[in-house]
């Protein structure tokens, strides 16, 4: 058995807290042994003090190995290895068994902070006590840590990058608070310590292509940057203090994004604030020289890294740490300062304070995947899932006399779990959900029918027939994780994990020709799985309703069946623009926003940004200001009243838009401000109120500065982006109500 490296009576007190039974008992509070006090171990001194304490401690060769990701112990210090590496995007991930949840681009679709805030709580709960078993179990590896590298908060601005799926989607304002929910469910509420560390990534203008992320040197326009790229990173530093920020492989105005001080210290430091720790994505600093060309040796791409204020190193290049130092390109001042921000985060997390002072030592392996979070797991991809169209056939009653499902996804595990994921006894499929759910008296069977990006090879092909026959048939279709997601993952893949176009793979969009043409108008239901955009429009001409099922985690499969049989109303909204198709698309290596997301497309979309239908028929009425006029430091107070004119009681999700009139500069054809989620009961009729503050009527100039203009706004409240699509597609009409800004 590996010799423990901590001192007796700290590693007496982690194996209590791995013991323990329950994370609800309170903590009691231990007392430090003489010989502690006053060391880096003494828990009642100040932080700062401790980490002087530690590094002054440290040779410069031990200061150094600490900057790498797979830290080494310091056997005579009594400190333990630490492997900062960790992930956690919807669920624990790569460790085991966890409880998978939506995926992220899912996740958004709720538009509710406080679903997602419950969600990252259950994740870092499981996360805690996997630690705290790693811990006893002398686990020291990569995944095992409390440093998870979630949320990703780039900007989803084109459907053809294949990491989009791991975003809240195309709108900085929801990223933003949707992810900062995310942050602070992950990091807890306790006064003293950070349940798991959060990392704010890729920072800052990164979102494809994926083949070219080592060498990219993206240069939006100053709007661009800190309108859209910079907003989501900015809402988390100042609103929600998450704990790290990892910077992107590629470059943003000619300098890497791992050895720019303008964003890793004049804007991320200085003026926001930013009080954590820096990482670099894993070989970015490699990339400096290998691929970016702006350094000719690891020595020099090293001190670029560590100048810019790069506190840990996800790969290897800080092994020539010393050597850095030896050639006088950096000193151990340097490295000290790198590691005090970096060794901050351990203290936070309580790594080497005791058991009674921390009361996250105590949750144990019974919150892992325990019926509470499954139940939210249900209840999260529930709310994820969008209706994009229903011409009256859902919900179906359980009593069908025969349901058939058909589709290469229809009993697919991995399209439940996306990536970046856990691993769960509790996964369940489509078919599976459907099975749970129809009456014992229903003939239900299922094929697969045709595969998911080839034609069928055996032409006789029975499936079709029989979904033609079947009283209401629910096809499966869409893409997986094989063709979509990070750089070297997607193996169906020719573009290194994107896609080259937003069309349906393969011959799925004939076959479900086929069952259209052959049912004699039976009812054809379509759930689309993936974390992207699809050209719908074929799709949407021929299924009787369609579902947007995105990769809903591991009780995806009882959540399609609980709103096809109306168990629950949809309430879920897109947070990604459907094009038509990719010919309604900017080029995918252009990095700006004009034709891109709601804001600056103009071409009519085959759905909206936030549209998604529910089963009740909602109308917006009556909207009013309390003023007109509106001056620095007030606030517009808006009312609206919501009426269900329907028998079903649904969770509505509200959305408030503003848009600029007459102003001389580009502004967003709207802009989203605010959002709410409200219950409205049949029949009832319900005053919704938002309060609008002078900051909402912000907008950014050509120079990216923010600015307040006088003149026109329009606000608009409603149930989905405003516009005629929106309407044609079956959305309630939103109320709009002008106001004048003034200087």
């Amino acid at each position: 058995m590996r010799k423990l490296l901590l001192p007796v009576f700290i590693a007496s007190i982690v194996l209590i807290g791995c013991n323990s039974n329950t994370a609800s008992k309170q903590a009691t509070k231990t007392t430090l042994p003489d010989s502690l006090s006053g060391t880096f171990w003494d828990h009642t001194i100040d932080i700062e003090i401790r980490l002087d304490i530690v590094i002054g401690q440290m040779t410069l060769e031990e200061k150094c190995d600490q900057l790498l990701h797979d830290a080494p112990g310091i056997e005579r210090l009594g400190i333990l290895p630490y492997n900062w590496w960790n992930e956690a995007l919807h669920g624990v991930a790569r460790m085991g068994r966890a409880t998978v949840f939506p995926q992220p681009i899912a996740m958004a679709s709720t538009f509710d902070p406080e679903l997602i805030e419950q969600v990252a709580s259950a994740i870092s709960d499981e996360g805690r006590a996997k630690f705290n078993i790693a811990q006893k179990l002398e686990n020291y590896n990569q995944y095992a840590g409390l440093t998870y590298w979630s949320p990703n908060v780039n900007i989803f601005r084109d459907p053809r990058w294949g990491r989009g799926m791991e975003t809240w989607g195309e709108d900085p304002y929801l990223t933003g608070h949707m992810a900062g929910a995310f942050v602070k469910g992950m990091q807890g509420n306790d006064p003293k310590y950070l349940k798991c560390a959060a990392c704010a990534k890729h920072y800052a203008v990164h979102s494809g292509p994926e083949g070219d992320r080592h060498h990219f040197n993206a240069i939006p326009s100053n709007k661009d940057f800190y309108e859209t790229y910079l907003t989501a990173f900015e809402t988390l530093v100042r609103n929600y203090n998450v704990e790290a920020v990892m910077c992107a492989y590629s470059r943003t105005y000619n300098k890497p994004c791992c050895g720019s001080t303008e964003l890793l210290v004049d804007i991320l430091r200085d003026k926001w604030g930013f009080k954590g720790h820096v990482m670099s994505d894993c070989g970015a600093i490699l990339n400096f020289h290998e691929y970016h060309k702006v350094t000719n040796t690891p020595e020099e791409s090293v001190a670029l890294a560590i100048k810019s204020g790069v506190n840990l190193n996800c790969g290897n290049t800080y092994k020539q740490l010393t050597s850095a130092i030896d050639k006088g390109l950096i000193t151990e001042a340097d490295v000290d300062a790198n590691l005090k921000n970096l060794w901050r985060t351990l203290f936070k997390l309580g790594i080497f304070d005791p058991y009674g002072d921390n009361p996250y030592s105590k949750l144990t392996g019974d919150v892992v995947n325990s019926e509470q979070h499954v139940k939210l797991a249900r209840e999260s991809a529930q709310k994820s899932l969008v209706l994009l169209k229903n011409n009256g056939v859902l919900p179906l009653k359980k009593d069908l006399k025969r349901l058939f499902a058909i589709g290469p996804l229809v009993a697919d595990v991995d399209v439940m779990l996306g990536n970046y994921n856990g691993q769960s006894g509790n996964v369940v499929t489509v078919v599976e959900g459907l099975t749970n759910a129809v009456s014992l008296g229903t003939r239900f069977e299922y094929r697969h029918g045709f595969l998911l990006d080839e034609p069928n090879k055996n032409t006789i092909g029975w499936a079709i027939s029989e979904a033609a026959e079947a009283d209401v048939t629910i096809a499966v279709i869409g893409i997986n994780t094989l063709l979509e997601g990070e750089e070297g993952e997607a193996i169906s893949s020719a573009l290194k994990s994107d896609r080259a176009d937003i069309q349906l793979p393969g011959d799925q969009l004939k076959y479900l020709k086929q069952i259209r043409s052959r049912n004699n108008g039976k009812p054809l239901i379509v759930v689309v799985m993936g974390g992207s955009p699809i050209a719908l429009e074929e799709v949407h001409n021929i299924a009787d309703a369609v579902i947007m099922a995105w990769y809903p985690g591991e009780q995806g499969g009882n959540a399609i069946a609980d709103v096809i049989f109306g168990e629950v109303s949809p309430s879920g909204k897109l947070p990604v623009t459907f094009p038509k198709s990719v010919n309604q698309l900017p080029a995918y290596d252009d990095y700006t926003m004009k034709g891109r997301t709601y804001k600056y497309m103009t071409q009519e979309p085959m759905y909206p940004f936030g549209f998604g239908l529910s089963y009740a028929k909602l109308t917006y009425s009556d909207i009013k200001t309390d003023i007109t006029d509106v001056t620095l430091n007030n606030v517009v107070n808006i009312s609206v009243k919501l009426s269900n004119n329907s028998t079903t009681d649904v969770n509505e999700t509200i959305q408030l838009y503003i848009k600029a009139k007459n102003i001389v500069y580009d502004t967003p054809n709207y802009d989203l401000k605010d959002f709410k989620i409200v219950k409205i009961a049949a029949n009832e009729n319900k005053e919704i109120k938002f309060t609008v503050p002078y900051e909402a009527f912000k907008t950014y100039n050509d120079n990216g500065e923010e600015v307040f203009t006088p003149g026109e706004y329009e606000i608009y409240v409603g149930s989905t982006l405003p516009g005629k699509r929106s309407e044609e597609l079956g959305a309630p009409k939103c109320e709009m109500v002008s106001v004048n800004l003034k200087i």
